[in-house]
């Protein structure tokens, strides 16, 4: 029968040294297990926080240089609206102001009596030709009612040397143009249903819209952004 023998003081001192050693020496390895793996933790956390906020920088960043780019688009195209609408506007004032005076100078076309005759003989025969009618009033100035009965008389002698038809012509005295109109006559047939504007005034403005085209192109230069013409 085997024999148990007690330790002794020294023993047991030893014993309990090497125990709390050993658990000491576990506790400091678990400690930097821990320190190490929050160490790691912290570095993703970290990486994840700085890369959260330069994309939420960089997302500020691309949104303000969008906003300015349109800002300055919206500016730069307004810039050149404004500028257009100028050119426009002066280039339209331009051709107020030529037809403005072409307008003023109407007049000088009734000083010369033998011109003016020839001129009133001519609109007078435009409106023989399209009407084709055996009578036929005129409306004139009162002013130009002796040169008109001479265009008259001549329009009506060439109307039938060249067609062998009679036409009579009178003046429509009851409904003169105005005194203010610059000149020229209104050839009226139909039984008074028809009329046919070969005033001064009338062939100007004809004369704007059908050679304003030519004018701005003269004027102006082509239109690049133009595709059709007449």
């Amino acid at each position: 029968m085997s024999q148990v023998h007690a330790l002794s003081d020294d023993q047991v001192g030893q014993e309990l040294r090497k125990m709390t050693a050993f658990i000491k020496q576990e506790a400091l390895e678990k400690a930097r297990e821990i320190e190490i793996k929050a160490n790691e933790e912290f570095s993703i956390e970290k990486s994840k926080l700085v890369r959260q906020d330069t994309d939420a920088i960089d997302a500020a960043h691309a949104k303000k240089l969008k906003q300015a780019a349109m800002s300055q688009q919206i500016t730069r195209s307004t810039v050149a609206n404004k500028t257009r609408l100028k050119v426009l506007a002066a280039r339209q004032q331009l051709l107020d102001d030529i037809f403005e005076a072409a307008s003023q100078r109407l007049a000088e076309g009734t000083k010369d009596a033998g011109k003016y005759k020839v001129t009133l003989k001519n609109l007078l025969l435009e409106g023989l030709y399209a009407l084709s009618e055996t009578d036929i009033e005129v409306r004139a100035r009162k002013a130009d009612y002796d040169i008109v009965k001479e265009a008259i008389k001549d329009a009506e002698s060439e109307y039938k040397s060249k067609t062998g038809k009679e036409t009579k012509v009178t003046i429509d005295e009851e409904d003169p143009l105005p005194e203010g109109s610059s000149g020229g006559l209104a050839i009226v047939g139909g039984n008074g249903k028809i009329e046919i504007n070969n005033t001064f005034d009338e062939r100007l403005l004809l004369l704007e819209s059908s050679a304003l085209p030519a004018m701005r192109k003269t004027l102006f230069g082509a239109n690049p952004n133009r595709k059709f013409y007449d």
